[in-house]
């Protein structure tokens, strides 16, 4: 009998682990300028809390909001967990954007960058 482990790698697509980055990845990629956030909350969850970064465009106004996002650079696509991220990743994808999904959310990133861990990320404007 597969152990689930087993079972999951015999499941699960490699590629699908491309659709996701790690916040540390994330991190540095944004430090260096590889990729952009992209805040994807509605707005009253942006009033109760926000980052002071990255560009912020709610799921349902994606449609008509793509001209707003930058094609030439990946697209870090997040909410405070991970499910409608991903959701809005493949819509950005196929719409041919470079776009994954922050793995861990906005409430892993908050967590990972609180007190003086927020000196790690270079905040662009």
């Amino acid at each position: 009998m597969d152990t689930l482990d087993t079972l999951a790698r015999n499941t699960v697509p490699t590629a699908m682990g491309q659709a996701r980055i790690g916040i540390d990845d994330f991190i540095t990629a944004y430090n260096e300028g590889r990729c952009e956030l992209l805040d994807i909350r509605v707005p009253e969850e942006t009033a109760v809390w926000q980052l002071n970064f990255g560009l912020r465009i709610p799921a349902n106004e994606l449609p008509d909001r793509l001209d707003e996002l930058p094609r030439d650079t990946l697209l870090v696509v997040a909410c405070p967990m991970s499910d409608r991220s991903n959701m809005a990743r493949s819509y950005l994808t196929a719409k041919g954007f470079q776009a994954k999904y922050l793995a861990g959310g906005l409430l892993g990133l908050a967590d990972r960058l609180k007190g003086g861990a927020a000196k790690h990320l270079a905040i662009r404007r």
